[in-house]
């Protein structure tokens, strides 16, 4: 593990690009803000007041020039309220457009509460301390000081914020003893204490999509606790629902494949389970196979997966579908991974010994996309049929239907099915002439 954390600190070669770009400042935040979806209403309701702050990761991303995925923002208190009212602006504004909808919740426990529609996301948070009683668990939470509410984040890039109204509008705010801003003008990421890991060890997975999407050095010693925190089991403690929320979102990542390669650097993966293995390259291979309807996510988990598909017991698609099923995947989405993770070494097989298009037809029968461009990125042999099934062959169809059949005087029942097939295997080894006449008369003749 250890080289290849290398790669993801300041101790190997890889170096921050962002080390060496200046950071904005206050009053760009403020102005990258107003050009935000619910932007000139945070403002309309932060006019006149001094505790309305827009914190963590939207300032980090603004002051480096980028865009935020969504908006964070502390008050004093009543959080439920300040969202009430936030909803109603920004709903009004959503209803100038019939197709948009806007809706907000509030979380009792944890005083925070969300508004969201189809072009942003606000959460807004009751300004508070946290402290955790056991390992892993979730936090406990109490009125806290603004300082205390920055030295609850994960990260010291996340420690910052800027007010959005009153005197010290657009002066950024970092705790006194974090090195905050001289982080992210670094291009660091440093763990605000020593427990952080242990308190939260959903912050290993964090660490590793900050270290890819923003380019940032993870800081030694901060590696250096990950790496006791992933040796301690730290993620044993953690809840499989937490954990695969978060890696959801690194497979909804930019670069999906890039946040598992520093999960991988960290040793998370196999943390995760002992069998999960990442070949960028063969998936970057595969993706590059897959059909836009394809499910690019979905066939990244399947790859991670395959040394399980291989190696595990009498039925690995179930163990692969456990294990998914643990971390709380829809079903339908850990059934669609296990059956691409578990066709795969027989596709390998199979692809290139399918001469015709209605034998390549055939051996991918049922068989989901994902698992087809697997096979393709992970033996050349199986690429070009795999190339050709996803992006050709499958789209084939014949003009004719059932109801052609029944008029023609073909009995209802499975003899119609057949006969459609048999038309359509002529079709895709271009037996047949063009035309429905000839279809129909090639499923009346089969």
């Amino acid at each position: 593990m250890g080289q290849a954390l290398d790669e993801w600190t300041g101790d190997g070669e890889a170096t921050s690009e962002r080390a060496h770009e200046p950071l904005l400042d206050g009053a760009d935040v403020l102005a990258g803000l107003r050009k935000l979806p619910g932007g000139r209403e945070l403002f309309e309701l932060a006019f006149g007041r001094d505790d309305v702050e827009l914190v963590g990761g939207a300032v980090r991303d603004l002051l480096l020039g980028r865009t935020p995925r969504e908006l964070d923002v502390v008050v004093t208190d009543d959080a439920q309220g300040f969202a009430g009212e936030l909803a109603r602006r920004v709903g009004s504004l959503a209803g100038e457009n019939p197709d948009e909808r806007f809706e907000s919740t509030f979380h009792e426990r944890f005083r925070t509460a969300l508004v969201w529609w189809d072009r942003g996301r606000i959460d807004i948070a009751t300004r508070r301390a946290e402290s955790y009683a056991d390992d892993g668990a979730l936090p406990e939470v109490e009125e806290g000081t603004p300082e205390q509410d920055l030295k609850r984040r994960d990260f010291t890039v996340n420690a910052i914020a800027v007010p959005l109204g009153g005197l010290r509008k657009g002066q950024l705010r970092e705790p006194p003893d974090l090195p905050a801003l001289d982080d992210l003008r670094a291009g660091r990421l440093r763990v605000l204490h020593d427990a952080s890991f242990t308190d939260d060890p959903t912050r290993l997975l964090r660490l590793a999509r900050y270290a890819a999407r923003l380019e940032l050095e993870i800081e030694p010693h901060t590696a250096e606790l990950a790496a006791r925190a992933v040796a301690a089991h730290a993620l044993d403690t953690v809840s499989g629902a937490r954990i695969g929320a978060e890696l959801r979102l690194a497979l909804s990542e930019p670069d999906a494949v890039g946040a598992l390669a520093a999960m991988d650097g960290l040793g998370l993966l196999t943390a995760l389970h002992p069998l999960l293995r990442l070949d960028r390259e063969m998936i970057e291979r595969a993706l590059v196979l897959l059909g836009e309807d394809g499910r690019p996510d979905l066939l990244t988990i399947a790859a991670l997966t395959l040394a399980l598909a291989l190696r595990a017991g009498d039925d690995p698609r179930a163990e692969i579908a456990a294990l998914l099923g643990r971390l709380e995947f829809a079903g339908t989405d850990r059934d669609r991974v296990a059956a691409a993770a578990t066709a795969v070494p027989s596709l390998v097989e199979e692809l290139p010994a399918a001469e015709r298009p209605s034998r390549l037809r055939a051996a991918v029968a049922g068989i989901p996309p994902e698992g087809v461009a697997l096979a393709g990125g992970a033996s050349e042999p199986a690429s070009e049929p795999a190339r050709r099934w996803l992006a050709e062959l499958r789209y084939v169809r014949l003009a004719i239907t059932g109801d052609d059949l029944i008029a023609a005087g073909v009995p209802e029942g499975p003899e119609i099915g057949r006969r459609l097939e048999r038309a359509l295997e002529l079709r895709l080894d271009s037996e047949l002439a063009d035309g429905r006449e000839a279809e129909l008369q090639a499923a009346l003749d089969a």
